[in-house]
Protein backbone atom coordinates (compact mmCIF):
# COMPACT_ATOMS: atom_id res chain seq x y z
CA UNK A 1 0.00 0.00 0.00
CA UNK A 2 1.08 3.41 -0.95
CA UNK A 3 2.00 5.68 1.92
CA UNK A 4 -0.07 9.28 1.96
CA UNK A 5 1.96 11.88 3.60
CA UNK A 6 0.87 15.32 3.37
CA UNK A 7 2.83 17.24 1.07
CA UNK A 8 1.41 21.08 1.81
CA UNK A 9 -0.11 21.70 4.97
CA UNK A 10 -2.47 24.77 6.01
CA UNK A 11 -2.23 26.18 9.65
CA UNK A 12 -5.25 24.45 10.75
CA UNK A 13 -4.07 20.62 9.52
CA UNK A 14 -0.82 21.31 11.21
CA UNK A 15 -2.08 22.09 14.71
CA UNK A 16 -4.55 19.42 14.38
CA UNK A 17 -1.80 17.02 13.65
CA UNK A 18 0.11 17.76 16.38
CA UNK A 19 -2.65 18.01 18.65
CA UNK A 20 -3.09 14.82 17.94
CA UNK A 21 0.27 13.39 18.84
CA UNK A 22 -0.18 15.19 22.09
CA UNK A 23 -3.52 12.61 22.52
CA UNK A 24 -1.83 9.41 21.27
CA UNK A 25 0.45 9.92 24.57
CA UNK A 26 -2.65 10.52 26.64
CA UNK A 27 -3.03 7.98 29.06
CA UNK A 28 0.48 6.33 29.66
CA UNK A 29 1.34 10.38 30.08
CA UNK A 30 0.08 12.78 32.20
CA UNK A 31 -0.94 15.91 30.41
CA UNK A 32 1.36 18.38 31.84
CA UNK A 33 4.15 16.24 30.26
CA UNK A 34 3.09 16.40 26.58
CA UNK A 35 5.25 18.91 25.87
CA UNK A 36 8.39 16.91 27.04
CA UNK A 37 7.92 14.80 24.25
CA UNK A 38 5.38 16.35 21.68
CA UNK A 39 8.10 19.63 21.26
CA UNK A 40 11.49 17.29 20.66
CA UNK A 41 9.64 15.16 18.19
CA UNK A 42 8.39 18.01 15.94
CA UNK A 43 11.98 19.42 16.26
CA UNK A 44 13.61 15.86 15.29
CA UNK A 45 11.12 15.61 12.24
CA UNK A 46 11.10 19.20 11.17
CA UNK A 47 15.26 18.98 11.35
CA UNK A 48 15.41 15.64 9.26
CA UNK A 49 12.77 16.98 6.85
CA UNK A 50 15.06 20.09 6.11
CA UNK A 51 18.20 18.18 5.93
CA UNK A 52 16.41 15.64 3.42
CA UNK A 53 15.18 19.45 1.20
CA UNK A 54 18.93 20.45 1.45
CA UNK A 55 20.21 17.06 0.12
CA UNK A 56 17.86 17.46 -2.90
CA UNK A 57 18.97 20.70 -3.61
CA UNK A 58 22.58 19.74 -3.34
CA UNK A 59 22.11 16.76 -6.01
CA UNK A 60 20.08 19.45 -8.45
CA UNK A 61 22.80 21.87 -8.04
CA UNK A 62 25.39 19.27 -8.84
CA UNK A 63 24.16 17.64 -11.41
CA UNK A 64 23.21 14.50 -9.61
CA UNK A 65 26.88 14.42 -8.40
CA UNK A 66 26.53 12.43 -4.66
CA UNK A 67 29.74 12.66 -3.45
CA UNK A 68 29.21 16.85 -4.12
CA UNK A 69 25.97 16.50 -2.12
CA UNK A 70 27.19 15.55 0.91
CA UNK A 71 29.72 18.10 1.89
CA UNK A 72 28.82 19.16 5.38
CA UNK A 73 29.07 23.04 3.84
CA UNK A 74 25.40 21.89 2.21
CA UNK A 75 23.61 21.46 5.43
CA UNK A 76 22.79 23.89 8.27
CA UNK A 77 22.94 21.09 10.31
CA UNK A 78 25.22 17.79 10.80
CA UNK A 79 23.08 15.02 11.53
CA UNK A 80 25.42 11.52 12.08
CA UNK A 81 24.79 8.17 10.77
CA UNK A 82 21.61 6.66 12.10
CA UNK A 83 20.64 9.76 13.91
CA UNK A 84 17.74 10.63 10.98
CA UNK A 85 13.93 10.14 11.15
CA UNK A 86 13.86 7.49 8.95
CA UNK A 87 16.58 5.44 10.87
CA UNK A 88 14.44 5.29 13.75
CA UNK A 89 11.42 4.68 12.29
CA UNK A 90 12.78 1.83 11.08
CA UNK A 91 13.66 0.59 14.89
CA UNK A 92 10.87 -2.20 15.92
CA UNK A 93 11.99 -2.83 19.74
CA UNK A 94 14.09 -0.55 21.93
CA UNK A 95 12.31 2.67 20.09
CA UNK A 96 12.62 5.05 23.07
CA UNK A 97 17.00 3.82 23.31
CA UNK A 98 16.72 4.37 19.25
CA UNK A 99 15.07 7.90 19.91
CA UNK A 100 17.32 8.77 22.96
CA UNK A 101 20.61 7.85 20.67
CA UNK A 102 20.00 9.92 17.88
CA UNK A 103 18.54 13.62 19.53
CA UNK A 104 22.11 13.19 21.59
CA UNK A 105 23.99 12.39 18.50
CA UNK A 106 21.99 15.39 16.63
CA UNK A 107 23.19 17.72 19.76
CA UNK A 108 26.62 16.52 20.47
CA UNK A 109 27.16 17.21 16.38
CA UNK A 110 25.59 20.75 16.79
CA UNK A 111 26.78 21.91 20.11
CA UNK A 112 26.90 25.50 18.76
CA UNK A 113 23.17 25.28 17.75
CA UNK A 114 21.34 22.39 18.90
CA UNK A 115 23.23 20.93 22.44
CA UNK A 116 20.54 20.77 24.70
CA UNK A 117 17.65 21.40 22.64
CA UNK A 118 15.73 18.19 23.16
CA UNK A 119 15.36 17.67 26.59
CA UNK A 120 15.84 15.36 29.14
CA UNK A 121 12.73 13.32 28.29
CA UNK A 122 12.83 9.91 29.71
CA UNK A 123 12.06 7.87 26.26
CA UNK A 124 13.64 4.49 27.52
CA UNK A 125 10.93 4.29 30.05
CA UNK A 126 9.02 1.74 29.02
CA UNK A 127 6.20 1.70 31.65
CA UNK A 128 5.22 5.06 30.64
CA UNK A 129 6.58 4.73 26.19
CA UNK A 130 6.28 1.32 25.15
CA UNK A 131 7.72 0.39 21.69
CA UNK A 132 4.40 0.61 20.16
CA UNK A 133 3.19 3.76 21.73
CA UNK A 134 6.56 5.39 20.32
CA UNK A 135 6.09 3.61 16.48
CA UNK A 136 2.36 5.51 16.55
CA UNK A 137 3.92 8.64 17.71
CA UNK A 138 6.19 8.46 14.81
CA UNK A 139 4.19 6.97 12.00
CA UNK A 140 1.97 9.99 12.88
CA UNK A 141 4.36 12.38 12.52
CA UNK A 142 6.11 10.44 9.81
CA UNK A 143 2.13 11.37 8.05
CA UNK A 144 3.13 14.78 7.48
CA UNK A 145 6.34 16.64 5.67
CA UNK A 146 7.92 19.49 8.17
CA UNK A 147 10.47 20.37 5.06
CA UNK A 148 10.24 23.74 4.32
CA UNK A 149 8.64 23.63 0.76
CA UNK A 150 5.63 21.87 2.60
CA UNK A 151 5.37 23.60 6.47
CA UNK A 152 6.44 27.38 5.70
CA UNK A 153 7.98 29.22 8.72
CA UNK A 154 4.58 31.28 9.39
CA UNK A 155 2.71 28.24 9.90
CA UNK A 156 5.52 26.29 11.82
CA UNK A 157 5.44 29.29 13.96
CA UNK A 158 2.11 29.59 14.49
CA UNK A 159 1.62 25.87 15.33
CA UNK A 160 4.30 25.86 18.07
CA UNK A 161 2.46 28.77 19.49
CA UNK A 162 -0.99 26.69 19.66
CA UNK A 163 0.78 23.85 21.20
CA UNK A 164 2.31 26.42 23.96
CA UNK A 165 -1.47 27.48 24.62
CA UNK A 166 -3.32 23.78 24.65
CA UNK A 167 -0.84 22.19 26.75
CA UNK A 168 -1.65 25.01 29.49
CA UNK A 169 -5.35 24.83 28.70
CA UNK A 170 -5.00 20.83 29.24
CA UNK A 171 -2.88 21.19 32.77
CA UNK A 172 -5.42 24.16 33.98
CA UNK A 173 -2.30 26.41 33.99
CA UNK A 174 -1.49 30.22 32.45
CA UNK A 175 0.18 29.92 29.52
CA UNK A 176 2.75 32.09 31.14
CA UNK A 177 3.92 29.02 32.54
CA UNK A 178 5.07 27.25 29.36
CA UNK A 179 7.64 30.02 28.56
CA UNK A 180 9.67 29.53 25.48
CA UNK A 181 13.82 29.12 26.78
CA UNK A 182 16.07 30.83 24.58
CA UNK A 183 17.64 27.18 22.90
CA UNK A 184 13.88 26.55 21.90
CA UNK A 185 13.59 30.11 20.30
CA UNK A 186 17.26 29.76 18.91
CA UNK A 187 16.20 26.11 17.40
CA UNK A 188 12.86 27.47 15.51
CA UNK A 189 14.74 30.10 14.28
CA UNK A 190 17.65 28.46 12.73
CA UNK A 191 15.55 25.60 11.29
CA UNK A 192 12.56 28.00 10.02
CA UNK A 193 12.94 29.29 6.21
CA UNK A 194 15.59 31.93 5.76
CA UNK A 195 14.95 34.89 5.82
CA UNK A 196 12.67 34.41 8.52
CA UNK A 197 8.91 36.27 7.49
CA UNK A 198 7.87 38.83 9.72
CA UNK A 199 4.41 36.52 10.61
CA UNK A 200 6.57 33.64 11.84
CA UNK A 201 9.01 36.27 13.70
CA UNK A 202 5.93 37.64 15.37
CA UNK A 203 4.49 34.57 16.52
CA UNK A 204 7.81 33.22 18.04
CA UNK A 205 8.17 36.39 19.99
CA UNK A 206 4.64 36.45 21.13
CA UNK A 207 5.42 33.16 22.35
CA UNK A 208 8.95 34.27 23.97
CA UNK A 209 7.00 37.13 25.54
CA UNK A 210 3.98 34.70 26.87
CA UNK A 211 5.90 33.97 30.31
CA UNK A 212 5.68 37.95 31.11
CA UNK A 213 1.51 37.88 31.24
CA UNK A 214 -0.94 37.15 33.73
CA UNK A 215 1.24 36.29 36.37
CA UNK A 216 -0.14 34.84 40.15
CA UNK A 217 0.66 37.01 42.09
CA UNK A 218 1.66 34.64 44.92
CA UNK A 219 4.76 33.90 42.48
CA UNK A 220 6.21 36.97 41.54
CA UNK A 221 9.90 35.85 42.44
CA UNK A 222 9.49 33.05 40.36
CA UNK A 223 7.75 35.05 37.56
CA UNK A 224 10.63 38.03 37.78
CA UNK A 225 13.25 34.80 36.91
CA UNK A 226 10.92 33.45 33.87
CA UNK A 227 10.78 37.17 32.69
CA UNK A 228 14.72 37.66 32.53
CA UNK A 229 14.66 34.49 30.25
CA UNK A 230 11.91 35.33 28.21
CA UNK A 231 13.56 38.79 27.71
CA UNK A 232 16.80 37.21 26.92
CA UNK A 233 14.82 35.04 24.21
CA UNK A 234 13.29 37.76 22.65
CA UNK A 235 16.76 39.41 22.59
CA UNK A 236 18.08 36.49 20.72
CA UNK A 237 14.96 36.17 18.42
CA UNK A 238 15.58 39.57 17.09
CA UNK A 239 19.26 39.40 16.93
CA UNK A 240 18.63 36.18 14.60
CA UNK A 241 16.55 38.07 12.30
CA UNK A 242 19.03 40.77 12.40
CA UNK A 243 21.73 38.57 11.46
CA UNK A 244 19.74 36.76 8.36
CA UNK A 245 18.38 39.98 6.90
CA UNK A 246 20.96 42.58 7.69
CA UNK A 247 18.16 45.11 8.80
CA UNK A 248 16.53 45.09 12.65
CA UNK A 249 13.02 43.57 13.18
Amino acid sequence: MREYVLSSVNLNQLESHLWEAANILRGPVDAADFKTYVFPLLFFKRISDVDDEEYQAALAESGGDEEYALFPQNYRFQIPDACRWQDVRAVATNVGQALQKAMRGIEKANPETLYGIFGDAQWTNKDSLSDALLRDLIEHFSRIDLGNQAAQADILGQSYEYLIKKFADATNKKAGEFYTPRSVVRLMVNILESPLPDSARGGLARAAQVSQERRPRAAERHARHRDRQSRQALWHLRRCAVDQQGSPV
